[in-house]
């Protein structure tokens, strides 16, 4: 038998295939053997590259295989310090790599334990609760509201069962299930009505399922193996890293060979035979050849930043620390960075834009409208009198207010919801059993000081008519006393029983013969209907889901809890209007998200009025912006959808699977999308994304999985500062990257001028290797770690196809590079002077002018456009800190006497100080000085093009 077919078979079928007993469950034994056969009920992931494999992709990069082919070459040459230096470096960056990636995947795994829920099983003829994983085919599941369905089941017992499935089919209405019966094979899975699914949640009612499918054999499970199989996109920074470091590393080979052959003629003798003299240097000069073969590898070191690679991932998870700070858990590295350059947000509304809390907070009874305030399911909150000019609320107590009392004792007593106090999370301490419509019901009451539990003392329920999806509507039947005060004597009379009757305004109206009006029962006119009727529907322009509320008072018990016998000639009480509100701070990080230059898109499955509703509230939907249903998507080709995809704003009716659509025209528009879902159907918008953005309290397993990106706090305020965050970064990237290139740059005109000037090498490699990894690298992660300028969030998205090395900052890259060099050479030039025949002196003079200009430089390259000035120079700590430990490591290598062998030193005079500080500052005021030109210049342009 497939397991795929068990809604096609009947109960007693399904459970002699299982070997199971529908009353009794397995046995501890069985249970046992089925585990070690089935294996756990979870979502297996693909096994995780080990550790060795984890080291080689570490390798697997141009800038780093140049690196070893230096340190190979250096040892075969015997120069063992060099080659050990560079080698340092090289497992340093593979061991950060290593440890970041294995931090994220530990990070989410963590957040997977915690989701993992429990489940209800018999066992032994006894009920008991285990952990969802040890559950196994042939498991007999007990399911009551407010539980998650632990594996995949065919449902043997149901009692008014409603199962929320939008996860898996992406249906967001509740579905009726029905155990009895006995369906089609071929029938498609959102409408299997006797069967339940892993990871959907039970709503109302209650049922017995048997456990037919566990874990990777689930409906969840087969989408998340097929997940598995795609591959990841590379970012745009991973993309432009990689293309940068193999031109560093063509152009640094290429200056290599360059400056090996200049060495030779230059000592050969240009004007003597070519082929001659370069067979005759070879043979009598292999010494000089060694020589001259260390320069070329130096300037190799030179050219090749090898701090880049490990200050990079550093400054990235750095970011990723940040941004668990902020609610977004980072699975990859790389994403931190390509949520600085997304242009597109597409948010869920409820949970996201919305509190995912039902709350009523507008009310009508016996002519009076009525307002209440509060948040969420806190059943704290006031009542305010509403006159047809709002600017006028009068506050009043509503238990001495006997309707608007009536509307909430009925709107209380006719509910299955429970109110808990107990936070599941840390900043909501009431939560919600039950139907959310219901909780907002209760809740409302709370705010009247009507405690459910005290109420159904003084008018228990004795019968109840359960809620259906055709009937829409519920009635329960409560035992009144005759000295009950709760209800208007008017409609209690000195009957015994009330039937309280809640459900939609206009089915409910079907059924009033009469209504309450100052206090006394009149006769339901069709002007009061419609003036009913007209009170809904201004309180659904407001996008507000409404309820009617109606009662009728009984003699009698009724033989059977028939709707025909109850629900008849009832007494209409009111209305309550309830919506899920925006949440608070979603307002200000909309208007954030348009200064920065990103478009806000809603993306939901609720209805047109109420999308549109939120959306305008918090400020998402501009007058010219587009609404567009599912349905009217269907209608649209890709081609035309492309057209005007971006001027749509809010998305309503929609399935998942629109999501996949609306992605795909956003990216043919060259935009970098973010997309939030938490369902295992928005698994394939969240892969085709650019950022997928995952629920962490709601979502899925399969939907973290797949996402770059997990909201712990499921908001959308938290995309748009980890957004913020991940601007930051990139620009801390560049600021790093400017900085480490034009010192690199620098060296290699210095050696190449000096070469061609007939002039020593003015270092030697070990001076290139201490200054790129320990002097350079340190102010390098200090700039990785600067807060951000205060304008981040008010520049436009940076062009996704612009280079890391723009127009401006190679103009930069050029002139500080050029300063270097002539301050270097002029300084070493002075040095031989002062020290004839003596090259150690002035090697030293030239590395410290270098160190020491670099160390000034990193404080100019903390902004790319403002001036060290204006942001203050001493106001990153990290970078003080950076410079201050980089100088004294100069100073040790200075005069540490038994440091200053192994990296060729000596120690300097103060007379040799005085020669070397005026040029330690050409670079830096060089560096001020083409930032000043290139403000006045954009400045310019932007003037030219507002003009």
């Amino acid at each position: 038998m497939k397991v795929s077919e068990t809604h096609s078979l009947s109960i007693e079928r399904v459970a002699s295939e299982f070997e199971t007993d529908l009353q009794r469950g397995l046995s501890d034994h069985e249970s046992q053997s089925r585990l070690q056969k089935y294996g756990p009920n979870e979502l297996m992931e693909r096994p995780r590259p080990g550790f060795f494999k984890l080291l080689f992709d570490q390798f697997n990069n141009f800038l780093v295989i140049i690196l070893v082919v230096a340190a190979a070459i250096s040892l075969v040459l015997g120069e063992y310090i060099d080659a050990s230096a560079i080698m340092a470096i090289v497992v340093l960056n593979a061991t950060l790599g290593v440890v970041q990636e294995s931090k994220a995947e530990q990070a989410l795994a963590a957040l997977k334990k915690m989701a993992a829920p429990n489940a209800s099983v018999i066992r032994n003829g006894r009920q008991i609760t285990i952990p969802a994983r040890a559950l196994i085919p042939g498991d007999i599941v007990v399911l009551d509201t407010g539980n998650y369905v632990p594996a995949d089941v065919r449902l043997v017992e149901s009692v008014n069962l409603k199962i929320e499935e939008a996860a898996l089919t992406g249906e967001s209405v509740p579905v009726n299930k029905n155990a009895q019966l006995v369906l089609e094979a071929d029938i498609p899975l959102g409408d299997r009505t006797n069967s339940a699914f892993m990871g959907t949640i039970v709503t109302y009612g209650r049922g017995k399922g048997l456990v037919t499918a566990t874990g990777m054999q689930t409906q969840i499970g087969l989408i998340a193996e097929m997940l598995q199989t795609y591959e990841d996109e590379a970012t745009p920074l991973q993309l432009k890293l990689d293309q940068l470091g193999k031109w560093l590393g063509i152009i640094a080979l290429t200056i290599c060979a360059i400056i090996f052959v200049i060495g030779i003629l230059r000592d050969t003798g240009l004007m003597v035979a070519f082929t001659e003299g370069i067979a005759t240097y070879l043979r009598g000069n292999r010494h000089e050849i060694v020589e001259l073969f260390l320069v070329a590898v130096s300037l190799a070191i030179a050219a090749v930043p090898e701090g880049l690679p490990a200050v990079v991932t550093i400054c990235l998870a750095l970011g990723m620390q940040r941004m668990i700070r902020r609610h977004a858990l980072i699975r990859k590295l790389p994403a931190v960075e390509t949520l600085g350059c997304a242009t597109v947000i597409c948010s869920d509304k409820t949970g996201t834009l919305t509190q995912n809390e039902m709350v009523v907070v507008r009310g009508w009874v016996d002519k009076k409208v009525f307002r209440v305030t509060g948040e969420g399911y806190n059943p704290v909150g006031e009542f305010f009198y509403v006159s047809d000019n709002t600017d006028k609320e009068q506050l009043f107590d509503p238990r001495t207010d006997m309707m608007v009392s009536f509307l909430l004792h009925g709107g209380l007593l006719c509910n299955d919801a429970r109110l808990e106090e107990g936070a599941e999370t840390e900043d909501r301490a009431w939560r919600i059993v039950g139907d959310p419509t219901e909780g907002a019901l209760i809740t409302a009451a709370g705010k009247a000081r009507l405690s459910r539990l005290e109420v159904e003392k003084i008018l228990p329920r004795v019968m109840e008519i359960p809620f259906d999806s055709e009937r829409k509507r519920m009635t329960t039947i409560h035992q009144v006393e005759t000295s009950n005060k709760q209800i208007p004597a008017s409609i209690f009379g000195d009957r015994p029983l009330i039937a309280f009757v809640k459900g939609a305004p206009d089915i409910v109206l079907e059924y009033c013969a009469s209504f309450v009006e100052d206090g006394q029962v009149q006769p339901l006119t069709e002007e009061k209907r419609q003036e009913i009727l007209a009170a809904n529907q201004d309180m659904a322009r407001q996008a507000l889901r409404v309820l009617g509320v109606a009662c009728r008072p009984l003699a009698k018990l009724p033989a059977e809890p028939s709707p025909d016998i109850v629900e008849k000639d009832l007494v209409f009480i009111g209305l309550l209007g309830m919506i899920d509100p925006a949440r608070p701070e979603v307002k200000e990080a909309v208007q954030v998200a348009k200064t920065a230059g990103l478009k806000s898109a809603m993306v939901t499955g609720d209805y047109r009025d109420t999308a549109v509703a939120i959306a305008r509230e918090i400020g998402l939907l501009s007058p010219q912006g587009k609404v567009l249903t599912g349905a009217e998507l269907d209608q649209i080709s890709d081609e035309a959808f492309v057209d005007i995809v971006e001027q749509v704003e809010v998305y309503a009716r929609v399935s998942p699977q629109h999501k996949v659509k609306i992605v795909e025209a956003l990216k043919a528009r060259h935009h970098i999308v973010a997309m939030t879902g938490d369902g295992v159907n928005d698994a394939p918008a969240l892969q085709r994304a650019n950022i997928g953005v995952a629920m962490g309290i709601t979502g899925t397993d399969v939907s973290k999985e797949t996402a770059d990106m997990v909201l712990t706090d499921d908001n959308y305020a938290s995309i748009v500062s980890a957004i913020e965050v991940g601007r930051v970064i990139y620009a801390n990237i560049r600021k790093f990257v400017f900085y480490l290139l034009a010192c690199n740059v620098g060296e290699i005109l210095i050696i190449f001028f000096s070469m061609l000037g007939g002039l020593p090498i003015p270092f030697r490699p070990i001076h290139l290797l201490w200054l790129n990894l320990v002097t350079d690298g340190a102010p390098a992660l200090a700039l990785g770690l600067e807060e951000g300028e205060a304008d981040i969030m008010k520049q436009k998205p940076r062009p996704t196809r612009e280079p890391v090395i723009n127009r401006d900052m190679a103009i930069s890259i050029a002139a500080v590079s050029l300063a270097d060099t002539v301050a270097i050479l002029s300084v070493f030039l002075i040095a031989l002077s002062r020290f004839p025949n003596q090259l150690l002196p002035a090697q030293t003079m030239a590395y410290t002018t270098l160190v020491c200009s670099e160390l000034l430089r990193a404080y100019t390259s903390r902004s790319e456009h403002q001036s060290i000035f204006s942001i203050g120079i001493f106001t990153n700590r990290w970078m003080v800190l950076a410079t201050s430990a980089s100088m004294l490591l100069m100073l040790l290598v200075l005069y540490v006497p038994f440091l200053q062998p192994f990296f060729s030193t000596v120690p300097l005079s103060l007379g040799d100080w005085l020669v070397i500080l005026p040029f330690m500052f050409i670079a830096p005021i060089t560096a001020e000085v083409t930032k000043f030109f290139l403000r006045r210049k954009k400045g310019q342009t932007a003037a030219a093009m507002v003009g």
